[in-house]
C-alpha cells in the first residue's frame, strides 16, 4: 500500500473520525455515527481505497 492521503487531508479525517464515533456514544446523533470509524482508520494507515479508481494522491512524492 503505498501512501495516497496527505498530512492536512489525515488530520481532517481523524478529527472527523473522532468527532463522530464520540457523538454516536454520547447519543448525541444515531448509530450511524459510528461510522466515524471508516475516516479515522483511513486516515491513521494514511492509505484510502476510495481514492485508487480515480488516481487521486493528496501527499507528495519523492
Amino acid at each position: 500500500m503505498v501512501c495516497n492521503v496527505g498530512r492536512p487531508d489525515r488530520i481532517v479525517r481523524i478529527v472527523v473520525g473522532i468527532s463522530l464515533i464520540a457523538l454516536a456514544a454520547t447519543h448525541t446523533i444515531g448509530v450511524w455515527g459510528y461510522i466515524g470509524v471508516v475516516p479515522l482508520l483511513t486516515g491513521a494507515i494514511g492509505w484510502c481505497p476510495a481514492y485508487l479508481p480515480f488516481g487521486i494522491k493528496t501527499c507528495k512524492t519523492k
